[in-house]
């Protein structure tokens, strides 16, 4: 049903439903973390002295854990994430399992992570509380071999070696979702190196979106040219017959995009402004729906306009709002105003739940606190619903 003004009836404002998992200790906990984001310097320092800490052996994992993890994360093994996950599917919100290990550089961890991954792959084939798996590409291949081939550098005889390794991981990851008929989502990265998993990706939607989609590559609207790059997939997936699989996000990297743009002397890769960022992002919308018919899309956005699109999209297309081919997904605690509003009302709604070893997944919990500091209003719009949440409860007694 339609407002006056053309779009659905949703509401965001509905804290009650937002925040009903969460007791008063925790959502007072979470306003203080929100409340640190907005200090530059405990984001710059912070993760990094945290991480030094946990390794040398000083006693505050438990600290952590108890504080920034807990509220980000769904904890440190699939079993761990059990009651997350519960809690989310209850009030119909999928989980995606998402091992957030990054930064390793030996093989051995590399097939350890590969295991792991496979692992999240299998569990999502079990239920319907798992409606997605995910991988990262930098969790199962050196960073500096994706760079290398990115750039067309020669490979030695051990790089090549390793980025065939890196490939047949890629392979048996999709080739495990495809026979568990799971949805794969693979993770986008930094700009320098992301023409090398584009290629990786579609040449998996070749061989596994035929009759439906189970391979999904990221696409990162901050950046510039990636409507290009989308319209382009959707020509070349018409002519060859594959089908798409699309996850649309903001992006997660761009201070340190910008920041080496500067340094390396060319023009930065992340789009002017927010504003263009925005047109971008619901441009991206438009074209999944205007290629309906052999898409499968996630939003992974935590933008009320942009969400507000999809809905009107939905509806102005005469299409079920829990079509299956349209999905919202938003970061585990993070946007739960938006997530548990949207479940409520009917749509698709996921969370990335990331997990792993605490010192592990300090490089991730790190990205949340800087998107935080840098996206203009986030962290005071967390704060100002906590806070509206806590009040209703204490006027109600």
């Amino acid at each position: 049903m339609l407002s006056m003004t053309g779009k659905p009836k949703i509401s965001f404002d509905n804290t009650e439903i937002a925040f009903k998992r969460y007791s008063n200790r925790e959502l007072k906990l979470a306003k203080l973390l929100f409340a640190m984001f907005n200090y530059k310097t405990v984001v710059e320092y912070a993760p990094p002295i945290t991480a030094f800490a946990l390794r040398i052996g000083i006693p505050i994992k438990g600290l952590v854990r108890a504080t920034i993890f807990d509220h980000f994360c769904g904890g440190e093994s699939i079993e761990d994430c059990d009651k997350a996950v519960k809690a989310l599917y209850k009030k119909g919100i999928g989980a995606i399992l998402d091992y957030s290990v990054e930064g390793e550089q030996d093989e051995t961890d590399f097939i350890a992570n590969y295991e792991e991954i496979l692992s999240t792959i299998d569990k999502a084939a079990e239920s319907d509380e798992y409606p997605f798996a995910v991988f990262k590409p930098t969790g199962i291949g050196r960073f500096a071999i994706y760079e290398k081939v990115n750039a067309n550098d020669e490979l030695s005889n051990d790089e090549s070696a390793q980025y065939q390794n890196i490939k047949n991981r890629f392979l048996g990851l999709c080739q495990r979702a495809y026979d568990k008929k799971v949805p794969l989502f693979i993770d986008a990265e930094e700009s320098w190196v992301q023409d090398c998993f584009d290629e990786l990706v579609e040449e998996m939607m070749q061989k596994f979106n035929r009759d439906e989609v189970i391979v999904f590559n990221t696409v990162q609207l901050y950046r510039k040219g990636r409507i290009d790059y989308m319209e382009g997939l959707y020509q070349r997936a018409s002519e060859a017959g594959f089908k798409v699989g699309l996850k649309l996000v903001r992006g997660a990297y761009m201070e340190k995009e910008r920041e080496r743009a500067l340094e390396m002397h060319y023009p930065s890769p992340i789009q002017d402004n927010k504003a263009d960022s925005d047109k971008d992002y619901n441009r991206a919308i438009e074209l999944c729906f205007e290629h309906m018919s052999i898409t499968k899309v996630c939003v992974g956005t935590h933008n009320e306009e942009s969400t507000h699109l999809v809905a009107q999209l939905l509806a102005e297309s005469g299409l079920e709002i829990n079509d299956d081919r349209f999905w919202f997904a938003q970061l585990y605690g993070m946007s739960d105003h938006i997530s548990f509003n949207l479940s409520n009302a009917g749509y698709n709604v996921a969370k990335y739940l990331p997990y792993g070893p605490i010192v592990s997944v300090l490089p991730y919990l790190s990205r949340r606190a800087q998107e935080n500091s840098s996206v203009a209003g986030q962290s005071g719009r967390e704060i100002s619903l906590i806070k509206k949440e806590l009040a209703r409860r204490r006027n109600a007694g």
